[in-house]
């Protein structure tokens, strides 16, 4: 099982993303394994990942803030073990360490990698943000951020402060996930296949459909506000977090470096 994104590389020299780990589901349900109550849930996520950053948009959007606390690791990898050489989100060890970055506020955690060896001793994959963690079991509830948004969207609105917001309504979800079937793999999952190709030839086609992709969208948003008509929902949302950081991030860092 692959621990970092260089596991991920194909013999082709392809990026190729692992499926998240953690799969279980938040309901309203007050019977479930994991029912939707205030106080019992941690978000962990890091600014600088898009992943993250579309659940901790959620988190505000829905107005879940008092209900589901957050904790940011710092922005940039470091050592998670002295016995090896992986590197992955740490906790500064202070609260004045990094701007924005928190310790650990539950478990005393140096590193996301411990949390998830707390969930389970034997994991060996990758330590990855945003984590839904439950605070009673000690455990990772779900580490899939399209998973993590849509129960934030649905399954915590009786204690949520805007529960009418609805960004999966019935009546657009096939357009959502067509969109967002665009979205993702060419330009969500686009910019890493580019960062993390190691050869010419993936690297070339992922720039392609990247751009290719983004002339889609630029293409929809010229003649509507929003990706699926007229009113904001989670494929708005999914782009976002990716274009906010293509300039800055993905453009100066990634694409001006081929392999």
């Amino acid at each position: 099982m692959a621990r970092s994104a260089l596991d991920e590389v194909t013999y082709s020299g392809a990026f190729d993303r692992s499926p998240s780990t953690f799969r279980s589901f938040v309901s309203r349900d007050s019977s479930a394994p994991f029912p939707a109550v205030a106080g019992r849930y941690h978000l962990y996520v890091s600014y600088a990942c898009p992943w993250a950053s579309r659940c901790l948009a959620y988190l505000k959007l829905k107005g879940l803030d008092s209900a589901i606390g957050f904790t940011s690791v710092k922005p940039i990898f470091g050592r998670t073990k002295e016995s090896d050489d992986h590197l992955g989100w740490v906790f500064p060890a202070t609260r004045d360490e990094e701007p924005s970055a928190e310790p650990d506020p539950f478990n005393g955690a140096k590193t996301v990698r411990e949390l998830y060896q707390i969930a389970s001793t034997k994991y060996t994959g990758k330590p990855t943000v945003p984590v839904l963690w439950d605070k009673q079991l000690k455990t990772v509830v779900n580490n899939e951020s399209s998973e993590i948004i849509r129960m934030l969207n649905t399954e915590f609105n009786e204690i949520a402060e805007n529960p009418g917001l609805d960004l999966n309504p019935a009546h657009l979800q096939a357009s959502i996930d067509e969109i967002n079937d665009l979205v993702y793999d060419a330009i969500n999952n686009g910019v890493y296949k580019c960062g993390f190709a190691k050869k010419q030839g993936p690297y070339d086609e992922a720039v392609t459909n990247l751009y290719n992709a983004l002339d889609k969208c630029e293409e929809i948003l010229r003649k509507q506000r929003y990706m699926c008509g007229n009113q904001l929902t989670e494929a708005d949302v999914r782009l976002f977090v990716t274009l906010i950081r293509f300039d800055e991030i993905t453009s100066n860092n990634i694409l001006s470096k081929p392999p």
